[in-house]
C-alpha cells in the first residue's frame, strides 16, 4: 500500500531509488533509500481485531526488513494479530548505505544531523500509516480503536514520537518501543506525557552494545510517573 499519491511531502524531490540487499554488516536482508513510503499487510488465519505497524530499525540509514519487520510480523499474525510493516523514508545513502551510516561514527554530529533531519519525514509517515489503517480499518478487517505501533531501535524512536505527540486521527492505541532510540532527537527525551498517552509496552538488553537501555528506563519511569500504563522488561 503505498502512504502517498504521488511524490511523499517533504521529499518531492529526491530522485534515488529503492535498493534491497542482503547486508553483511547486518546479517540480515536491508532495505535502504526509501523514497516512497509503503505498507506491506499481514493478515493472520483468524484476525482478533488488533493491528500492529511495524517499524523495522537501521539507524535511520536502513531497515532491517526481515529481522525487525516480516518476522515480526509472522509472529504477530500467529497470535491474531494483524500486521503491517512500513516502509519509512531514510537518509539517503550510497549503494550500501549500512556501511554509509557506519562510516559516520567517526563524525558523530554529521550522523546525529543527518538522522534529526530525517525524523520529522519518518514520524510523517508513521502518522500517515496509523491514519490509514484507522479510515481503512473496515476493509483490513480490523478495529479503529485498536491498532498499535511497535518499533525497533531507530523504528522505537518513530513509536515514541507518535506517543508524545499525534491527533485524533494519527493516535496510536498503544506503543511498543524496542530498543528505541532517543538521544538528541528533537527533544523527544524532555518532552512531557501528554494527556492522552497510549499504554506503552518496552524491551532492551542490558548489554546493549548502543547503550539503548537507558532510554527504555527513563521511558518507563516517565510513563509510570505520569500514571499512564507501561511495562518494561529488560
Amino acid at each position: 500500500i503505498s502512504l502517498y499519491e504521488g511524490a511523499a511531502p517533504g521529499s518531492e524531490e529526491w530522485t534515488h531509488e529503492e535498493n534491497e540487499f542482503f547486508s553483511n554488516i547486518f546479517r540480515t536482508e536491508v532495505v535502504t533509500n526509501v523514497v516512497h513510503p509503503t505498507l506491506a499487510v499481514y493478515k493472520p488465519d483468524k484476525a482478533n481485531g488488533t493491528s500492529v505497524i511495524v517499524c523495522p530499525g537501521g539507524g535511520f540509514h536502513a531497515l532491517s526488513i526481515n529481522s525487525e519487520g516480516v518476522d515480526v510480523a509472522d509472529w504477530l499474525n500467529e497470535q491474531g494479530i494483524t500486521a503491517f510493516v512500513l516502509k519509512y523514508r531514510l537518509v539517503p545513502t550510497g549503494e550500501d548505505g549500512v556501511k554509509d551510516m557506519l562510516q559516520k561514527n567517526s563524525k558523530p554530529e554529521q550522523l546525529k544531523k543527518d538522522m534529526r533531519m530525517i525524523l520529522p519525514l519518518a514520524v510523517a509517515d508513521g502518522a500517515t500509516a496509523i491514519e490509514y489503517v484507522r479510515s481503512h480499518a473496515e476493509e483490513l478487517g480490523v478495529k479503529s480503536n485498536r491498532i498499535g505501533i511497535m518499533g525497533f531501535s531507530a523504528g522505537g524512536t518513530i513509536a515514541v514520537a507518535l506517543a508524545l505527540e499525534n491527533s485524533s486521527k494519527t493516535r496510536p492505541d498503544f506503543v511498543a518501543p524496542i530498543y528505541a532510540y532517543l538521544g538528541d532527537m528533537d527533544g523527544l527525551e524532555s518532552k512531557d506525557v501528554p494527556k492522552n498517552a497510549p499504554p506503552m509496552f518496552l524491551t532492551a538488553a542490558t548489554n546493549d552494545q548502543l547503550g539503548l537501555t537507558p532510554h527504555s528506563v527513563s521511558l518507563y519511569s516517565k510513563w509510570i510517573a505520569a500514571k499512564k500504563p507501561a511495562e518494561l522488561h529488560l
